[in-house]
């Protein structure tokens, strides 16, 4: 078994979002428990471009939870050192609110952010309550729509790493016509950005069954120079680092060495072993 011990997981929730369990304590118990050698707690971010009263409870922490959701982190990374602990938020990127999310984020010095999409316009097409809109939607230009967005995200500045970057294909939908060309151009824009594909596990544990992103996607960016880290998408502790091995897998196949770590918004990197 590969060890984890230099290794991360950059894409861990908590219950403050609505839709994970667990205690904070629970996460870092597991990370230690598979000798993940850091951990990135990276809750969802409040839907800053809905009024407080129009904010769906069960999609990112409330407002005022985010003092409490920092101070629980700098508490944990002072309670112990067997993990290294990161300070970070995963933030939907929505058009036009560049400015606006530009001085939430500024109230934190956070070590990185995961920039998401998650809507497309005001559906919210990867929550299972939702995924009947799919039938309105020539495939095809739905993922062509997606990725605009998320190429606006990477070229806002907001972000260090895109986080699952194919998915619309959660509930299975694909793509019908050779995808190839729109990853080159979603590879370059990330390449041009100075931003991370993260690779993130969760996707095995939802009914497409695959990795995000896809491997002709990854390969894309690596071909690209894009630099890579990994993820698990954990909402419950149990799901920290799970399916690493398939993970470290596909990154060695496509012919990354090495993936990205943070501190302070500032990027190093560590060597696959």
């Amino acid at each position: 078994m590969t060890s984890l011990a230099n290794l991360v997981d950059y894409h861990v929730h908590t219950a403050r979002c609505g839709h994970a369990s667990g205690t904070m304590e629970e996460y870092v118990a597991r990370a230690r428990e598979i000798g993940l050698g850091e951990m990135g707690f990276s809750d969802h971010f409040y839907v800053y471009w809905l009024p407080e009263d129009q904010r769906d409870p069960e999609l990112g922490m409330a407002a005022h939870q985010l003092g409490e959701y920092v101070a629980a982190v700098r508490q944990l990374q002072e309670a112990q050192s067997a993990v290294r602990i990161r300070l970070a938020l995963e933030v939907d990127y929505v058009p036009g609110w560049e400015d606006r999310l530009a001085n939430l984020l500024a109230c934190e010095r956070w070590d990185y952010l995961l920039g998401s999409v998650h809507f497309i316009d005001a559906w919210g097409f990867d929550d299972s309550r939702y995924v009947a809109r799919y039938q309105e939607w020539d495939i095809d230009q739905l993922y062509e729509r997606y990725f605009e967005l998320a190429m606006a995200a990477a070229e806002s500045g907001l972000f260090d790493i895109m986080t699952h970057l194919d998915l619309p294909k959660k509930f299975g939908h694909r793509p019908t016509r050779d995808p190839r060309p729109l990853y080159e151009r979603v590879a370059a824009c990330l390449k041009r950005a100075d931003v991370c594909v993260e690779v993130n596990t969760a996707g095995l544990r939802k009914p497409v069954g695959e990795l995000y992103p896809a491997p002709l996607l990854l390969q894309a960016c690596h071909r690209a120079g894009v630099p890579a880290t990994l993820s698990s998408d954990a909402h419950r502790p149990e799901e920290v680092g799970q399916d690493f091995d398939r993970a470290l897998a596909l990154l060695r196949e496509v012919g990354y060495t090495e993936v990205a770590a943070f501190e302070g918004r500032r990027r190093t990197f560590g060597r696959l072993s």
